[in-house]
């Protein structure tokens, strides 16, 4: 029954981790016309709302209360620490991207393993293996190779800098939302959503961003729901069962999921650097993900 039950879990980072794959891809395609504070705001925006019409539908549909446990004053510090990371992440991540080849950001998102399990270690105490520790050695070298300018370099690109900064940054909520996965997780990413999507939006108009034309914002905000709201449902829902290092190590398929689509859509040929970035990041994903008890 523990083993089944534990199954669902990965099961849902597994699911989580497809569904943010598509990010990265599609977001670049968008930022062709949307400004990249608004298309962070977009996306968290399109995840709150999506995710109150899902939830709403299911409470109508069911006509039963819900039994999860709803969020509560205690969990404020956490609640806010969460939203104000996811408006900064989006922002840093976006801009990066803008400046960043695709494939590229998709491989770097796995620093985002590296910052979540440092945290959850040096700041929550959970354990992290000696092999995790290795994992994450690899895919910081991976990482500092995607970040070189080019081949033969010595200094690192701005956009793959500003990469690494939204992953500390969801590192750091990442394990703020471990503490709220015994929540409701569709309550969860409402909240997120919505708040994430208020701040990035504000500092969107602020920094004189032009609304988008109506087809790129519905665009925007349906791939915010799929890529950003129903993934972080279920990867909420996994940590209730994982924990926050177990959850980004299974999350760990995500970039190269990202790094094929990129690949595929923008027709790139991948160079030496890129490949050899690419072996490591596989041996620090596998090195980090646990093996099966």
């Amino acid at each position: 029954m523990a083993r089944k039950s534990a199954g669902r879990f990965v099961a849902a980072a597994f699911l989580a981790a497809c569904l943010y794959a598509l990010s990265t891809p599609c977001s670049k395609v968008l930022l062709g016309n949307v400004a990249p504070n608004m298309m962070a705001a977009l996306l968290y925006l399109g995840a709150g709302a999506g995710m109150a019409v899902l939830t709403g539908a299911r409470a109508v549909a069911r006509r039963a209360t819900s039994e999860e446990i709803p969020l509560e004053r205690a969990d404020a510090p956490y609640v806010v620490a969460m939203v104000l990371l996811d408006v900064a992440a989006p922002i840093l991540l976006m801009a990066g991207l803008a400046h960043a080849a695709p494939e590229n950001v998709a491989l770097l998102n796995n620093f985002e393993i590296v910052a979540t399990a440092v945290i959850a270690f040096a700041a929550f105490r959970e354990r992290v293996a000696p092999r995790t520790w290795a994992g994450i050695a690899v895919i910081t070298a991976s990482c500092a190779l995607l970040s070189l300018e080019g081949a033969g370099a010595l200094s690192f690109s701005s956009g793959s800098l500003l990469v690494l900064g939204a992953c500390l940054c969801w590192g750091v909520e990442n394990n703020c939302t471990s503490r709220l996965s015994e929540k409701d997780p569709a309550q969860v990413v409402v909240v997120k959503g919505f708040g994430s999507g208020a701040g990035a939006l504000a500092v969107a108009l602020l920094a004189g961003d032009a609304l988008p034309a109506l087809p790129d914002a519905a665009a925007a905000l349906l791939l915010g729901f799929v890529a950003y709201g129903l993934s972080i449902f279920f990867y909420v829902y996994a940590q209730r069962g994982l924990g926050a290092a177990r959850t980004s190590a299974y999350y760990a398929v995500n970039p190269f999921i990202g790094a094929a689509l990129s690949l595929a859509l923008f027709q790139t040929v991948p160079g030496p650097m890129f490949l050899t970035a690419l072996a490591l990041m596989a041996l620090g994903a596998w090195l980090v993900t646990p093996r099966a008890e």
